[in-house]
């Protein structure tokens, strides 16, 4: 029992480092695709502003969501292998 227990607590650890190391890089990126297309031109007013919105929309999108996948799949993977091992 205690061996789930420990397993379950090191596995929600590991996942929360690739969560924040997924979700840093992801938004990492989007920051850069803001810059680059600020710098591109065409675009009026304050460059750090633009960028402040675009990671803002990015906050509600999708994709950030997504990256929540990161606890989910993993999750369920070891639970349908537990199931289908042991049943």
């Amino acid at each position: 029992m205690f061996g789930w227990i420990r397993l379950g607590v090191m596995g929600l650890i590991a996942l929360t480092v690739v969560y924040v190391c997924a979700s840093w890089f992801s938004k990492s990126m989007r920051r850069e695709k803001l810059e680059i297309e600020f710098d591109a031109g065409g675009i009026e007013g304050d460059r750090a502003e633009f960028i402040k919105q675009g990671l803002k929309e990015y906050d509600g999108s999708l994709r950030r969501k997504l990256i929540l996948g990161v606890y989910v799949v993993p999750v369920i993977l070891v639970v349908v292998v537990n199931y289908v091992m042991n049943f």
